[in-house]
């Protein structure tokens, strides 16, 4: 047992990149104080033409450079050649608590959890967006009872979504075919979806701050939405090319 235990607090952490050297190095900050620490950091970069590669090389993370860009490709290639039993998906503009890593494993120790993610905070230089957060926090449970009230949500079926740091067994995560490398948005939504048949999907009670860039941009009821439009839109089967020209990159 204790054998078995010691594998599965092996957590690789997988950081799709794309020109996020303003956001990137607080981030692998932050990782660099995790108690217990991640078995490794794998940041796949997608052919940034910043300081991305290079703040990623210095923080002393291993830095895979994809074949193309992608955020699904992005996150299956690092998923590949990740040795750890549990895979942490984290965007690059997101910082996590130093106790991360036990959270995972703790959450994970359950088999009847398949897969697992954190409430996201949306937070600027100056400001914390208390409505947006809570708007995401809450379309994690309205969303599957929207759309999969029989066949998911009564079974423990949570969407979650990038900025909330989701994490699964690396096992179940090739099992279900990974992220569609179709898909250019949603992609965590899809593979919550594909998890189900492992277990159920838990939103653990622990808060991670995402960056509020796109809110900050296009302000918040603009922001809320979008971010609406899109969720209820693949609910009912909408392409994501076609949802993607609704969500465009910020920098």
């Amino acid at each position: 047992m204790f054998l078995a235990d010691e594998k599965m607090s092996r957590v690789s952490i997988i950081i799709p990149t794309l020109n996020e050297a303003a956001s990137l190095g607080r981030t692998l900050h932050c990782l660099s104080v995790l108690t217990p620490p991640a078995w490794e950091v794998l940041v796949i970069d997608g052919g940034s033409q910043d300081e991305t590669v290079a703040i990623a090389q210095t923080a002393g993370a291993k830095v895979i450079v994809a074949e193309q860009a992608g955020r699904s490709i992005q996150m299956n290639r690092g998923a590949a050649i990740a040795t750890g039993e549990v895979l942490c998906f984290l965007h690059a503009d997101t910082l996590i608590p130093d106790d991360a890593i036990a959270v995972i494993v703790k959450t994970l120790a359950d088999p009847a959890i398949a897969c697992g993610g954190f409430i996201s905070l949306m937070t600027g230089a100056e400001t914390t967006r208390w409505s947006v957060s809570l708007h995401n926090y809450l379309k994690s449970y309205y969303a599957p009872l929207l759309f999969h009230p029989y066949r998911f949500w009564f079974k423990g079926l949570r969407l979650l979504f990038g900025d909330q740091v989701m994490f699964c067994r690396r096992s179940d995560f090739h099992n279900c075919g990974g992220f569609d490398p179709a898909l250019s948005i949603m992609e965590e939504a899809d593979l919550c979806l594909k998890l189900t048949r492992y277990g159920r999907i838990r939103q653990v009670n622990r808060v991670v701050q995402s960056s509020d860039r796109r809110v900050a941009k296009w302000g918040v009821w603009k922001a809320t939405a979008i971010y609406a439009y899109i969720g209820f839109l693949w609910g009912i089967g909408v392409s994501a090319t076609y949802l993607k020209r609704f969500y465009e990159d910020i920098r």
